[in-house]
């Protein structure tokens, strides 16, 4: 009988992904403030595991370049939780590179990888801007299907922002990332990302190199292009995770 309910929930799960994605990609709604494109979430967590990570993103358009990096660190609590701290810097008006933000992230891996036909997880951010009343609280709906040696991911977000300094507003996100694994450590994929008055595809290379026992290193880049009729609209985003 539980399985039974599993196997409806993730199914009424995986087409609620795809309503998401399609009504955001057809009508356009305001999303979330800063840039949409990020990482796209795999629900996998290891016992025991910990890990320190890297993200740059640079973004170019008709208004500028402008840059973000961020560096956290994480580590499993549970055998299916993992909770990581985020330290954000931006590049400013000005040209200068300073604090930005600081954020709390857990997730929380609901099935063990390959138990199911799918596999499924949920995402907990809470978001503080550096300096202002800016609060920004993220709940996500992770899904993965391996077939062969393709694998799908998809990442459904919803995101309430709030504080003093800002409308408070509830807003949507939709990540997509087709990944093909040809070799551990090239993996080429095609990723599409749809949030504010934006949506952007772009191909995506990424790999992992193993050592021994669980320290492993994961690399990704990918260049993703806007397709909003501006002139010019690129985001470059790189990332490096260590896990040991």
């Amino acid at each position: 009988m539980s399985y039974l309910l599993f196997k409806i929930f993730t199914h009424f799960g995986l087409l609620w992904l795809i309503l998401s994605g399609l009504s955001a990609l057809t009508s356009q709604v305001a999303l979330a403030d800063g840039v949409v494109v990020d990482k796209v979430y795999h629900p996998y967590v290891l016992p025991n595991e910990q890990e320190f990570e890297w993200r740059m993103l640079s973004h170019q358009n008709d208004a500028g370049n402008s840059l973000g990096q961020r560096i956290a660190y994480g580590k499993s609590i549970t055998d299916n939780v993992m909770v990581e701290f985020y330290i954000v810097g931006e590049r400013d008006s000005d040209g200068d590179f300073g604090l930005s933000a600081y954020e709390i992230e857990s997730r929380w891996m609901m099935t063990d990888q390959g138990e199911y036909w799918a596999d499924w997880g949920l995402l907990l951010e809470v978001e503080k801007v550096h300096r202002l009343n800016i609060w920004e609280v993220s709940t996500g709906l992770l899904f993965e299907k391996e077939f062969g040696r393709n694998s799908l991911a998809l990442n459904a977000f919803l995101i309430y922002e709030t504080g003093g300094d800002i409308n408070s507003e509830f807003e949507t996100e939709f990540r997509l990332q087709y990944r093909y694994r040809w070799l551990p450590q090239v993996q080429p994929a095609i990723e599409i990302y749809i949030g504010e008055d934006y949506t952007g595809i772009g191909p995506t290379f990424m790999g992992i190199q193993r050592f021994d026992g669980q320290k492993q290193l994961k690399w990704e880049l990918g260049f993703i292009t806007g397709l909003n009729g501006d002139d010019k609209d690129h985001i470059l985003r790189a990332s490096i995770e260590y896990e040991f």
